[in-house]
């Protein structure tokens, strides 16, 4: 059975979560990160030498970074409605997916610790708004994205490339921040509420 180390509360072991559901995947996991099992563990760098989680184990394979994961258990599973095979379809699903690990990821990396986890390292007002600014302007690239597409992130169909891009945009929802002006956005969120994969791991009251 599938392995998944990390910490539920993580969004990053949130997008292998969600995955396994849109899979119908079994798993199991263990709690490792910050609050439980320390990932500077020897055990765990042997497994990711980063330190970071989620770590999955498939048999004697064992891998590391998130959104390879998804990618990885889509193909695995032949899952092309996920993550299709045409190059073109493909890309664009992993446009999204790439530019929410670096560019939506890295504006909204000091708000949300300022301002959702309160953290007492990031309470620079000025650093604050220049992160919060910068949120705002890539929350407007996602909106713009869905005017355009009527449905998806990808496209018109739920793709692989949704799932980080929905748990971005809950902790943006989640952080104490105007959030008028969005109605693509908000309706998108409504649409995927009927997905189970959103409901026990996005939209559940964590940031």
């Amino acid at each position: 059975m599938l392995q998944i180390l990390g910490k539920a509360s993580s969004i990053n072991v949130r997008k292998v979560l969600w995955t396994c559901v849109e899979l119908d995947l079994a798993f199991t996991r263990e709690d490792w990160g910050s609050g439980f099992r320390a990932t500077s563990a020897p055990e765990f760098l042997a497994l990711n030498p980063n330190a970071m989680v989620p770590v999955i184990r498939d048999g004697d394979f064992t891998l590391w970074e998130s959104n390879t994961i998804l990618r990885y258990l889509a193909n695995r599973e032949h899952a092309i409605h996920l993550y299709p095979t045409a190059a073109a379809a493909r890309a664009r699903v992993d446009q999204w997916m790439d530019w929410q690990a670096t560019d939506l990821n890295r504006s909204w990396s000091y708000a949300f610790l300022a301002l959702a986890r309160r953290d007492p390292d990031y309470q620079d007002p000025e650093q604050i708004a220049r992160s919060s600014a910068a949120w705002a302007r890539h929350m407007a690239i996602v909106e713009g994205q869905l005017e355009r597409t009527g449905g998806f992130i990808a496209g018109a169909s739920f793709t692989l490339a949704d799932i980080p891009i929905g748990l971005s945009i809950n902790r943006w929802l989640e952080t104490p921040l105007a959030h008028e002006g969005f109605p693509a956005t908000l309706a998108y969120m409504e649409r995927m509420g009927s997905r189970r994969g959103f409901v026990e791991y996005c939209r559940n009251g964590t940031p």
